[in-house]
C-alpha cells in the first residue's frame, strides 16, 4: 500500500506533464498567430506573429521625409513597440487557458 499523497503526487506529475505538452503545441502554433498594431493613425503598420518575428512593415509614403528622419524612426518604434505589448497579451491569454489561469513563472 502506498503511503497517503503519493497518489495525488502522481496525480500532479501526470497533470504538468499534460501541461508540458500543451505548453509545446502552443509555442508551434504562436507562429501561426498574428497581431497588428499601428503608429501615427496607421502611417506605419507592423503586423507580428505570435513568436514575435515581424512578418510585414509598412510605412505611409507621406511619413518618409528626408528633413525630418526622426519622425519616421519615432512611428516605426512606436508601432513595433506596440506589436509586441500585443502580441505579449496574445501569449498570456494563450497561456491562461493552458493553465487554467495558474501564474507560473517563466512561461509569460
Amino acid at each position: 500500500m502506498l503511503p497517503k499523497g503519493i497518489g495525488n503526487f502522481s496525480g500532479l506529475i501526470k497533470q504538468a506533464m499534460d501541461v508540458k505538452g500543451k505548453i509545446e503545441e502552443l509555442k508551434e502554433n504562436l507562429g501561426n498567430e498574428t497581431v497588428e498594431a499601428s503608429a501615427g493613425g496607421g502611417m506605419v503598420t507592423v503586423v507580428m506573429n505570435g513568436k514575435f518575428e515581424i512578418l510585414s512593415l509598412k510605412v505611409d509614403p507621406e511619413v518618409i521625409s528626408p528633413d525630418d528622419p526622426e519622425m519616421l524612426e519615432t512611428l516605426v518604434k512606436a508601432a513595433i513597440n506596440e506589436g509586441v505589448r500585443k502580441t505579449q497579451e496574445l501569449v498570456k491569454e494563450k497561456m491562461t487557458e493552458i493553465t487554467g489561469g495558474i501564474d507560473i513563472p517563466g512561461l509569460t
